[in-house]
């Protein structure tokens, strides 16, 4: 999954891990990068992803197929977990 931060999330009120997803999410990067970024499991990546994508501060962007680059990385950055 990619996610991108929404234009008013980075004036919103967050804090700690919730405020630094929103800062690596001005682009559009993938649940593993951040989890990579942030030094935690995947799991509780998904679990902040998750309560932030419910406060509409991120966006899911849905690929049809990715590229094998893309496929690559994402692997790499669940297995440096």
């Amino acid at each position: 999954t990619i996610l991108s931060a929404r234009p008013a999330a980075l004036s919103a009120p967050l804090r700690f891990e919730a405020r630094r997803i929103v800062e690596l999410c001005q682009r559009p990067t993938s649940v593993a990068d951040v989890a990579v970024a942030l030094q935690v499991p995947l799991g509780v990546t998904r679990v902040l992803v998750a309560d932030l994508l419910t406060d509409g501060y991120l966006r899911r962007e849905e690929q049809g197929e990715l590229s094998v680059a893309m496929i690559e990385r994402i692997r790499d950055r669940v297995r440096a977990l």
